[in-house]
C-alpha cells in the first residue's frame, strides 16, 4: 500500500467517524459560534436598506439622480457592496481551501470589523462606498467559508436541520438591524449620528465574533485531506467523546469508504465533469435567486414606504416584516431533512414570485405586513437551502474555491440589479421591481427544477462522487 492510498484510507475513515456523530452539546456550540459569526455577516448585508434613510437626512447621499449612472446614491452604496462580495467571493474564496477553514473564518471575521468601523467614521458618500467594498471583499469570502465549515462538521442526517437551526439565529440580524434602525437612524445619542451607531454596532459585534472563534476546532475533513491526518483524527475523536459522554454509551463503529475522485485540488476540476453540469446549474441559480432575496431585504424599507407613503408607520411595518426572517428556518427545520433540498428551493422560488405580485397590489398595512412576512418565509427557505445545497455538490478538497465560484454569481448578478432595481423602482415603482423578481424565480426553479441532482440521505462523499 503506498503512503498516498494510506492517507486516502485515514481521511475516508475519519469522514466516516464524522457522519456517525449525533447531535452533542459540544457539536451546537460549535455552530452557535459560526452563526453568530454568520448574523454579523447578514447584518452587514442588509444594512443597506436601514442606513441610508440616515445618510440621505444627513446630506451625504442624494435621493436623486446624482449618484453612479445617474441613480440614488443608495442602489450605488448596495451595488458596490456586492461587487464587493464578487470580488472577495471569487478572488479569496480560496483561502479556506488553502490555509483551513478555521484560520481563513478568523481572519476574515477581523478584516469586516476593521472596515465597518473605519466605514463608520467617514464623512462622504465616496468614502463610505469605498470602505464598503473593502468590507465587502472579506463579508463575501466569510460566507464562504461558513457554509464548507458547517457542512464539514456535521452529520449527514442532520446537515438540512443544522443548516435551517442556524439561518434561524443568522437572520435575527434582519428585524435587530430593522429595530435599531428604527430606534437610532432618526436619533443622535450622545451626538453621534444613528446612522454611525448602527456601523459602529456590527463592527465591534464582529470584533467579539473574532475573539470567541478562537475556541473553534479546525475541520477534521480539510486537516484528512491536507496532509494532517493525526491532527484530523485528534479533532474528531473530541467530537466522538463528547457525543458519547452526552449519550451515556459508545458510538457504533464507523463504514468508511474510499471515495472515487482523489487527488491533487485544481480550479480547473469544476469546470470538467463530472462537476461542470452542477456548477453551471448552481452559477445560473445564483445569478437569478439573489435578485430576490436581495432585492427585497435591501429595499424593503422603501419598497413599503412606496406602497404606505407614510414614514412613521411604514417604519413600523417594515420591522414587523423583518420579524418572519428568524422564524422562517425555524419552522423549515420541521421539513429540512424530509424533502430533497431542490425541490424546497423550487418551492420557495415560485411563493416568492406569486407573494411578490400580490404585495404590489396592497397597500394597506396589514396587508403589507402579511405579504411581506410570507415573502420573508419563502426568502428564508431558499436561503438556507441553497446555502446547504451548494456545498453538498463538491468534494472537500475543492469546496471552498468551488462554492466561491458559484456564489460570486449571484454576487455579481446583485451588483448589477441593485441598480436595475433603483431604475425599476424610480419609473415603474413596486409593481415593477416584483415582476423582476417573478422572472428572476421562474429561471430558479427550471435551473434547479430540472439540473439540480439529489442530496437528501447522502453523505457528502457519495454526492460529490
Amino acid at each position: 500500500m503506498t503512503p498516498s492510498e494510506t492517507a486516502e484510507e485515514r481521511g475516508a475513515e475519519v469522514e466516516a467517524r464524522l457522519d456517525r456523530i449525533p447531535a452533542s452539546p459540544y457539536l451546537w456550540r460549535i455552530i452557535a459560534l459560526l452563526s453568530l459569526g454568520g448574523f454579523f455577516e447578514f447584518y452587514e448585508l442588509f444594512m443597506t436598506g436601514f442606513v441610508s434613510p440616515g445618510l440621505i437626512r444627513d446630506g451625504i447621499f442624494q435621493v436623486g439622480p446624482s449618484g453612479l449612472f445617474r441613480l440614488p446614491d443608495q442602489a450605488t452604496f448596495a451595488s458596490v457592496t456586492f461587487l464587493g462580495l464578487f470580488l472577495g467571493t471569487i478572488l479569496l474564496g480560496g483561502i479556506a481551501d488553502r490555509w483551513g477553514r478555521r484560520a481563513a473564518f478568523r481572519g476574515f471575521a477581523l478584516c469586516y470589523a476593521a472596515a465597518t468601523v473605519v466605514m463608520a467614521l467617514q464623512n462622504t458618500a465616496v468614502a463610505i462606498d469605498i470602505t464598503r467594498l473593502l468590507d465587502a471583499l472579506a463579508i463575501g469570502a466569510q460566507l464562504i467559508t461558513l457554509d464548507t465549515y458547517a457542512s464539514e462538521i456535521v452529520p449527514l442526517n442532520l446537515r438540512g436541520r443544522v443548516f435551517a437551526l442556524s439561518f434561524a439565529i443568522i437572520q435575527t440580524a434582519v428585524p435587530v438591524l430593522a429595530l435599531l434602525g428604527w430606534l437610532l437612524v432618526p436619533r443622535a445619542p450622545l451626538h453621534i449620528q444613528g446612522w454611525r451607531w448602527v456601523m459602529l454596532i456590527g463592527g465591534a459585534g464582529s470584533f467579539l465574533v473574532w475573539i470567541l472563534s478562537r475556541y473553534l476546532p479546525e475541520s477534521p475533513r480539510w486537516l484528512a485531506r491536507n496532509g494532517h491526518p493525526e491532527d484530523a483524527e485528534r479533532v474528531t475523536s473530541v467530537f466522538e467523546l463528547q457525543a458519547a459522554a452526552h449519550l451515556g454509551h459508545p458510538l457504533p463503529a464507523p463504514k468508511p469508504s474510499l471515495p472515487k475522485h482523489v487527488g491533487q485540488a485544481t480550479f480547473a476540476e469544476i469546470l470538467r465533469p463530472p462537476y461542470r453540469k452542477r456548477t453551471i446549474m448552481l452559477a445560473v441559480f445564483h445569478f437569478f435567486q439573489a435578485i430576490a432575496f436581495y432585492g427585497f431585504g435591501n429595499w424593503l424599507p422603501a419598497l413599503v414606504n412606496a406602497q404606505n407613503p407614510n414614514s412613521p408607520r411604514s417604519a413600523k411595518v417594515s420591522f414587523l416584516i423583518t420579524l418572519a426572517f428568524p422564524i422562517g428556518p425555524l419552522l423549515w427545520s420541521t421539513i429540512a431533512e424530509r424533502y430533497e433540498r431542490k425541490w424546497q428551493i423550487v418551492g420557495a422560488a415560485v411563493g416568492t414570485a406569486i407573494f411578490g405580485m400580490l404585495f404590489a397590489t396592497h397597500t394597506t398595512p396589514l396587508g403589507l405586513v402579511v405579504l411581506g412576512i410570507l415573502i420573508s418565509l419563502m426568502n428564508s427557505l431558499l436561503g438556507y437551502c441553497s446555502h446547504a445545497y451548494q456545498a453538498e455538490l463538491f468534494p472537500t478538497r475543492i469546496r471552498a474555491r468551488a462554492v466561491g465560484f458559484v456564489y460570486s454569481w449571484g454576487r455579481l448578478s446583485t451588483a448589477f440589479t441593485s441598480l436595475i432595481i433603483g431604475f425599476l423602482f424610480q419609473r415603474s415603482g413596486t409593481a415593477g421591481v416584483f415582476a423582476f423578481i417573478a422572472l428572476a424565480m421562474l429561471v430558479v426553479v427550471v435551473s434547479v427544477g430540472v439540473f439540480g441532482p439529489p442530496t437528501r440521505g447522502l453523505t457528502l462523499e457519495q454526492i460529490s462522487d
